[in-house]
C-alpha cells in the first residue's frame, strides 16, 4: 500500500463527515468494509490504513460519487424533525418487525442443519442479544431523547448523547459477531432456502443497522452536543 494518500483535502477528512455529506459514500464504505458508524470519528486517511484498502481503488469510488448528478439529498440538510421521524419510520420500525422472524429462522436452521459443517451456531441467540440491546435503546430515544431534541431550547437532556453512543458501541459488537457466525453473510453451497432467506434477512437487517447508527451518531448528535458544547 501507498504511504501517501491521493488528494490529501479527502483523506483529511473523517469518514463520519465523508458518509453525512456525500450520497451514497455509506454504499462505498460498506464494499471496502470501512465503518463509518461507531468509527466515523477516524479520518478517511487512517480508516483506509486500518482495513488495508487499496488506496486509489477507494478514492476512485468516491470521487465517482461526487461526480453523479441527483445522487439525492444527503441526510447532513434533513432538519431534525424530518430526520427524526425518517430514523423512526425507517430504522425502528424495521428493527422491530425483522428481529423476531429471523430469530425464529434462525432456530429453525440451527436445529435442522446442527450438524452441518457451516452452521452458524448461535446465531439466534446472537439476535435475541441484539434485540435486548436495540429495544430499551430506541424506547428511550422515542420517549425521552427525541421529544427533547424536537422542543431544545437549552439543551438539557435526561439522557446524555454519551449514553446512548456507548449502547451504540455495544451494538456494533454485537453486529460484529454476527458476521462472524455468518462468515459475512456467506451461504453455504447447497443450502435450502430457509438458510438463505435468513442470511439475506440478517445481511438486511445489519446494513439497516449500521446506517440507523451513522445518522445517529454522525448527523444527529452532533448538532446537539456542539450545542451542548460536550461531547
Amino acid at each position: 500500500m501507498k504511504d501517501q494518500f491521493p488528494g490529501p483535502e479527502l483523506w483529511r477528512r473523517t469518514v463520519g463527515d465523508i458518509a453525512t455529506t456525500l450520497p451514497g459514500a455509506t454504499a462505498v464504505f460498506r464494499k471496502f468494509k470501512i465503518d463509518f458508524c461507531c468509527g466515523g470519528d477516524l479520518t478517511l486517511d487512517s480508516a483506509a490504513h486500518r482495513r488495508g484498502v487499496d488506496p486509489a481503488e477507494l478514492e476512485s469510488a468516491l470521487v465517482a460519487l461526487g461526480a453523479r448528478d441527483g445522487a439525492g439529498t444527503a441526510a447532513a440538510a434533513m432538519s431534525n424533525e424530518v430526520l427524526i421521524d425518517h430514523i423512526q419510520a425507517c430504522y425502528h420500525e424495521a428493527h422491530r418487525h425483522a428481529l423476531p422472524e429471523l430469530m425464529a429462522l434462525s432456530r429453525k436452521v440451527e436445529a435442522v442443519h446442527r450438524e452441518h459443517a457451516k452452521v452458524p451456531a448461535g446465531l439466534s441467540e446472537a439476535l435475541r442479544l441484539l434485540r435486548s440491546e436495540l429495544e430499551p435503546h430506541m424506547a428511550k430515544e422515542e420517549a425521552i431523547l427525541f421529544p427533547a431534541m424536537l422542543q431544545w431550547t437549552e439543551g438539557k437532556y435526561e439522557i446524555p448523547i454519551s449514553e446512548l453512543r456507548h449502547e451504540h458501541d455495544d451494538q456494533g459488537t454485537t453486529l460484529r459477531l454476527l458476521e462472524t457466525l455468518t462468515d459475512n453473510f456467506t451461504v453455504p453451497e447447497g443450502a435450502c432456502r430457509s438458510w438463505q432467506a435468513l442470511y439475506v434477512g440478517v445481511a438486511q437487517l445489519a446494513e439497516d443497522l449500521v446506517e440507523h447508527i451513522h445518522l445517529e451518531n454522525n448527523v444527529l448528535f452532533p448538532r446537539f452536543a456542539a450545542a451542548q458544547g460536550r461531547p
